[in-house]
C-alpha cells in the first residue's frame, strides 16, 4: 500500500517527490515505492456562488437580500478542474490507503488540502507535514515526525469559518450597495477599515495648520550648543519675543559648563524578519510593493530554497533551530557574506532571548537562510536585494549589542541653559554585519566634542536664531500603511483595552500573508491611487466610505473575528456559535444597507464614448496607469491611455509616462513635459552605449498588454461580469 502526499504547489511537489524518490510521471501526479506525490494549483475547491443556491440570485435584485445559505456548498474552480480531477483520482486508488498533507504550514494551507478531500468525499485516514522550509533536510525530518491529521481538526474549523463569514457579510454586503446605488462597490471587513484609515490620515493632513516655532544656536568652544527650556527640557519654543531677548542676552554674555555627563549605551540588533517588517524595509529601501516582496521571498523559498517559509508573522526562532545555526552559516558563506559567516560560524553560537523564544514562535518562525547551498548568479537583481536584506539581518543578531559612550554637557548663559551632544563608538556590534550599510532614521545626530571641564567658561563665537515650522503627518506609502495595518489600535474609535490587546495579538487588519493582495485589490478597483510614493483614497473611495455600514469601518470588526477565530482554532468555542452570530450580523447591515439615504455620483465621467456600447466612459487611476474604463461592467471595455514606465527623463530623471496615442507610442514626463517617441527614445539609447534590442522592447509592450487585459476587480469580477446595471 502507498500514501498519496497532498502539495500546494508543483514546485515544492516536484521537491517533496525528488526527496521521496518518486519519479514516475503519472497524470497530475509523481509515483514512488512508497508514496505518491499529487499537488494543488492552490485552492482547487472554493465556496459556491449565491447562484449555485437559488437561480434567482443571477440576477443582483436589493430584494433577494440577504442571502444565508443553510449550508455552505463547494465547487470545483473552473480554471483548475483538469488539476482536481487528477487529484481526485489518485485519492482514490485502492492502493492508497492513507493521504499526507503537505501544503502550506498555516490556516489557509489546511483549507487548500481539506476542502479538496471533502469535496472529493475522501475518508481515508490523514496525516501532516508540518515544516518551514522545503529543504531536502526539512523534507526528510517532516517525514520522519508526521503528525495525526486529526490535530489540525480545530485550524480546519477556524479556517472554514474565516472563508464563510466573509462570503455572507462581503458577498452580502458587496450586493448590497452595488443595487442601492447603481454602481460598482464592494467592501469587507478588511479593506473598508484600511480605507478609513487613509482617509482619517488625509483628514488630518487637511486639517493641519501649520506653526513657526523658533530655536537658538551657540557656537563656542568649537563645538554647537542648543538652546534648552528648563522646565520642559524641549529645545523649540513658539513665542518669538522671548527667543529673540534670549539671543540678545547671550550675545555679550559669557558660557559656563554647569555639568558633564557620560553615559555608556548599547543598542541591541534589529529583530529577526517576519513578513510585514521584509515588506516594509523593501518598500523603504528599494520601492518594492508589498505583492512584489512577497513574490520575491516565495521564488527564494519554493524555487531557490535559500530561506524559510515566508508567511510567517514571528520575529523568532525556537530552541529547536538553534543547533543548525552554524550549518546555515556555512551554506550563506559565498559571495560578499564570504567573510562574515566564516567567522561568525568559527564561534560559538549563544542563542539569546532577543531571537529565540518557543513561546513567540507560532506557526512557522522568522524568515531565515536555509541549509541549501547558495548561488547568486542564479538569482535576479531583485532576489539579491531581498536575499540580502534577510541574510544581513540573520548576521547581526548573532553579533553583540552595537556600543558607544554618550557625552551631554550643559552649560548656562544668561540665565539660560544649553546643551551639547557627543558619542564615541565603543564597539560596532551587530552594524559590522551591514559593513557600513546600516541606516537608521530615528538616529540622533550628534558632533564631536572636545574635552570640557565643568565650570570652565566659553566665549560666545555666535548665537543664532534658528526657525522652522511644524509638519503635518506624513501621507501613507505602502510601507507605513503596511504598518498600519499590523497595529491599528490608535485608528479604534472604542477605547476597549481588551479589543486593542486581541488586535494587536492576532496582528491587526489582515494576515501576513492577505495584506500584499488587499493592498492591490484596493489599487485594482480603483479605490486607492499613487501619487509618487504616497497612496491616496479616490473619490470613489471617500463615497464609499460614506455608503457602508459604520461597524465595517472599523478596526474592532476584525478584532471580534480574530479572537473568536483563535478560539476556535484552540477548541475553545464551536464554529456554528460563531456563524451563527455572523449570519444575524449580515441580516443587520443588509437591513442599514437597504433604509440608507445615500447616493452615489461618477464625478470621473468623461466626454469620450464606449465604442462598444456607446455609454461614457470613466477616467481613473491604476496603480501605475491611466485608463478609461466603461462604465458598464457588463461591457467591461478599457482602454490604457499611458502607463508609468522606468524610462527616465532626460533633462529631470524622473520616471517618464508611456501614452499609447496614433500610430506610435510616445514617451512623456510628467514632472519637466519632455516628450519624445518610442523610436527616438530607441535611437537615443543606442547611441548612449545601452542598446535595446527589438526583442526587449517587443517583451516590454507585450506586458504591458497583458497587464492592461487584466480583471480589474478580481474578487469579484466573475460576479459582477453578471451585472446589469440599467
Amino acid at each position: 500500500m502507498k500514501a498519496l502526499v497532498l502539495a500546494e504547489k508543483p514546485s515544492v511537489a516536484r521537491d517533496i517527490a525528488r526527496v521521496l524518490k518518486c519519479s514516475k510521471k503519472q497524470n497530475g501526479a509523481l509515483e514512488g515505492e512508497k508514496y505518491i506525490v499529487t499537488w494543488a494549483l492552490g485552492h482547487l475547491v472554493t465556496l459556491a456562488d449565491p447562484e449555485e443556491y437559488d437561480k434567482k440570485y443571477k440576477e443582483w435584485n436589493l430584494e433577494y437580500l440577504p442571502m444565508l445559505p443553510k449550508k455552505m456548498d463547494l465547487v470545483v474552480i473552473k480554471q483548475t478542474a483538469k488539476q482536481y480531477q487528477a487529484v481526485k483520482t489518485q485519492l482514490y486508488r485502492k492502493d492508497v490507503n492513507e493521504i499526507i498533507i503537505a501544503t502550506d504550514a498555516g490556516r489557509e494551507g489546511e483549507l487548500v488540502a481539506r476542502w479538496i478531500l471533502e469535496k472529493a468525499g475522501c475518508k481515508k485516514p490523514v496525516k501532516r507535514l508540518w515544516i518551514s522550509s522545503v529543504t531536502d533536510k526539512a523534507i526528510k525530518e517532516g517525514f520522519a515526525h508526521l503528525r495525526p491529521g486529526k490535530d489540525y481538526e480545530n485550524l480546519y474549523a477556524a479556517a472554514v469559518s474565516r472563508a464563510e463569514a466573509d462570503w455572507l457579510v462581503g458577498i452580502n454586503a458587496t450586493r448590497a450597495l452595488t443595487c442601492k446605488y447603481n454602481a460598482q462597490l464592494s467592501c469587507g471587513r478588511v479593506q473598508t477599515p484600511t480605507l478609513a484609515m487613509i482617509a482619517k490620515r488625509e483628514e488630518e493632513i487637511r486639517k493641519f495648520q501649520p506653526e513657526e516655532f523658533y530655536g537658538i544656536t551657540l557656537k563656542a568652544g568649537n563645538m554647537r550648543w542648543k538652546w534648552q527650556d528648563k522646565k520642559s527640557g524641549s529645545t523649540r519654543s513658539f513665542h518669538k519675543e522671548r527667543m529673540e531677548s534670549i539671543k540678545n542676552a547671550v550675545n555679550s554674555a559669557l558660557l559656563k559648563v554647569i555639568s558633564v555627563e557620560k553615559k555608556s549605551k548599547k543598542i541591541p540588533a534589529p529583530g529577526l524578519y517576519d513578513l510585514t517588517e521584509l515588506q516594509r524595509d523593501a518598500n523603504k529601501k528599494f520601492g518594492f510593493s508589498a505583492k512584489e516582496t512577497l513574490n520575491i521571498m516565495q521564488r527564494l523559498y519554493e524555487n531557490h530554497k535559500v530561506l524559510t517559509y515566508p508567511r510567517t508573522d514571528s520575529r523568532y526562532i525556537g530552541t529547536d533551530i538553534v543547533p543548525t545555526i552554524k550549518e546555515r552559516l556555512k551554506a550563506c558563506a559565498v559571495g560578499p557574506y564570504k567573510k562574515i559567516a566564516g567567522m561568525l560560524s568559527m564561534k560559538p553560537v549563544k542563542g539569546n532571548a532577543s531571537f529565540v523564544d518557543n513561546k513567540k514562535v507560532s506557526d512557522h518562525h522568522a524568515i531565515i537562510p536555509t541549509e541549501q547551498f547558495v548561488q547568486l548568479d542564479h538569482m535576479s537583481n531583485e532576489e539579491r536585494k531581498i536575499y540580502d536584506l534577510v541574510v544581513r539581518r540573520f548576521f547581526s543578531v548573532l553579533y553583540p549589542s552595537f556600543e558607544y559612550e554618550q557625552t551631554t554637557m550643559k552649560a548656562e548663559a544668561a540665565g539660560e541653559v544649553f546643551t551639547a551632544q557627543g558619542k564615541i563608538v565603543k564597539n560596532m556590534g551587530w552594524k559590522e554585519a551591514y559593513e557600513g550599510t546600516w541606516s537608521d532614521e530615528d538616529e540622533e545626530e550628534f558632533q564631536k566634542l572636545s574635552e570640557r571641564k565643568e565650570g570652565e567658561t566659553l566665549k560666545i563665537e555666535q548665537a543664532e536664531l534658528t526657525v522652522g515650522k511644524t509638519k503635518p503627518p506624513a501621507a501613507f506609502t505602502e510601507a507605513t500603511l503596511l504598518s498600519a495595518m499590523e497595529n491599528p489600535v490608535k485608528y479604534m474609535e472604542t477605547q476597549d483595552k481588551k479589543a486593542a490587546k486581541t488586535l494587536g495579538e492576532t496582528g491587526g487588519l489582515g494576515t501576513v500573508a492577505t495584506r500584499a493582495d488587499i493592498i492591490e485589490k484596493l489599487f485594482h478597483t480603483f479605490l486607492m491611487e499613487k501619487k509618487g510614493n504616497e497612496i491616496h483614497i479616490t473619490s470613489k473611495a471617500r463615497q464609499l466610505l460614506e455608503l457602508v455600514p459604520e461597524d465595517l469601518k472599523k478596526p474592532e470588526l476584525t478584532a471580534d473575528w480574530e479572537m473568536k477565530l483563535s478560539k476556535i482554532a484552540e477548541g475553545k468555542l464551536d464554529k456554528t456559535v460563531f456563524l451563527k452570530e455572523i449570519s444575524a450580523y449580515t441580516k443587520d447591515i443588509t437591513a442599514e444597507i437597504k433604509g440608507a439615504k445615500g447616493t452615489f455620483r461618477h464625478d470621473n465621467l468623461t466626454n469620450t464614448k464606449c465604442p462598444v456600447c456607446g455609454k461614457r466612459m470613466l477616467a481613473v487611476n491604476g496603480k501605475n496607469s491611466k485608463m478609461l474604463v466603461c462604465q458598464d461592467r457588463e461591457c467591461g471595455h478599457r482602454e490604457t491611455i499611458s502607463r508609468l514606465t522606468n524610462a527616465r527623463c532626460p533633462n529631470c530623471h524622473r520616471k517618464m509616462e508611456m501614452y499609447v496615442k496614433g500610430k506610435e507610442d510616445t514617451f512623456i514626463c510628467a514632472t519637466c513635459g519632455y516628450k519624445e517617441k518610442l523610436s527616438s527614445f530607441k535611437q537615443r539609447r543606442e547611441k548612449e552605449g545601452v542598446g535595446v534590442s527589438k526583442k526587449d522592447v517587443q517583451r516590454y509592450l507585450n506586458k504591458q498588454k497583458k497587464e492592461a487585459q487584466e480583471p480589474i476587480n478580481n474578487a469579484f469580477a466573475d460576479a459582477f461580469a453578471k451585472l446589469n446595471l440599467k
